[in-house]
């Protein structure tokens, strides 16, 4: 078998002849009249090419030099002419079948690890995590939006306080019907929202939840409708969404990362990015159905949490902001038609 031999001194290639021998790889002088033996490797430390459909071969040698050959297919002849037996893999990589299925495998691995390990994984990695960790990145997360959103709250104290006690009072009934459940530490901390957040809601890991003035002012006169809008905050609190959001998150830029290497870190965030929304959308159905058993708990109507919707699809209309439009890939919420549909089933079904 012809080849180029470089001995990794030198950028000059040799032409030589390649023989097998006594369990050594020979290589002579290709034209020399002397036939002289240039170099010898033991075959066992040779590193062989895996056959592949087009392509010179490249045989790496153990002092660091290398052999090239032009006719792959002569190589492989001579090869298998000489004892060797491909592997398994080699075999595989060949047959069009076997790649279509692997390709098909990899994106039911791909989809199975979306839908349930990276959530299995995140629930794992918080439940270790101590409360102190959720308290420490709510103080940070909180601290960061009052100082670009949130402006200290207009309304009365004693309105305040009020909706204080119907949450408590709420989440009070609650426990005496599920003694099983873990009591969740909360805050209620009131701010205007302005025009950037308007009428708004959010919990914070560690056991803040943040109500904007303009939301109580967009369901006055609806006390129930209010109360399971906290009591779907609360639902937030108890699952800890917003630490497996944080895990989740990190979780998936990891695996874009690794799959699509450091090309782009916008290229690699856009997966992720998509990705936690769908986590969004579910941490939100959760959180709604802690909003029923709250209000179920208060005596309520599961129907109540409607008026939002209403409202809120209303206030759109009136500034014809067209913000309920998004499509459902891009909106951390379930759809509004969706929600609407589960808090009337939920009634319906008392």
């Amino acid at each position: 078998m012809r080849a180029l031999y470089f001995d990794g001194r030198s950028a000059q290639g040799r032409e030589v002849e390649l023989l097998q021998q006594g369990g050594e790889l020979l290589a002579r002088g290709d034209g020399d009249a002397t036939q002289a033996v240039v170099a010898r490797w033991p075959l066992a430390r040779v590193r062989w090419p895996e056959r592949t459909r087009h392509g010179q071969r490249l045989v790496r040698l153990p002092d660091g030099g290398e052999l090239h050959v032009a006719d792959g297919a002569a190589f492989d002849a001579w090869r298998t002419a000489h004892g060797h037996r491909e592997g398994w893999v080699v075999r595989v990589q060949q047959h069009w079948r076997a790649t279509l299925a692997a390709a098909a495998g990899l994106v039911v691995l791909l989809v199975a690890g979306y839908l349930w390990g990276v959530p299995v994984a995140a629930r794992a990695v918080v439940a270790l995590l101590p409360a102190a960790v959720d308290a420490a990145v709510g103080r940070a997360a909180l601290e960061s939006i009052e100082e670009r959103w949130l402006r200290p709250s207009r309304l009365p104290p004693a309105r305040q306080a009020e909706l204080q006690r119907q949450l408590a009072a709420a989440l009070q009934a609650l426990g005496a019907t599920d003694r099983h459940a873990a009591p969740v530490a909360w805050t209620l901390q009131l701010r205007a929202g302005g025009e950037m957040l308007g009428a708004n809601a959010f919990a914070l890991p560690g056991g803040t939840i943040v109500v904007t003035d303009e939301l109580v002012e967009l369901l006055e006169g609806q006390p129930a409708t209010l109360l399971s809008v906290l009591g779907h905050e609360w639902g937030h609190l108890r699952h800890r969404h917003g630490m497996r959001a944080v895990a989740q998150a990190s979780l998936l830029a990891l695996a874009t990362s690794l799959m699509l290497g450091d090309v782009s870190s916008v290229i690699a965030g856009i997966p992720a990015m998509v990705g936690q929304l769908g986590y969004s959308r579910d941490a939100e159905r959760e959180a709604d159905a802690e909003a029923v058993r709250v209000l179920r708990a208060a005596g309520l109507s599961p129907a109540a949490m409607v008026v939002l919707f209403e409202r809120l699809q209303a206030r759109r209309n009136a500034k014809a902001s067209g913000s309920s439009s998004l499509p459902l890939a891009l909106a951390s919420h379930p759809l509004d038609d969706e929600r609407i549909a589960y808090f009337r089933a939920a009634a319906a079904a008392r």
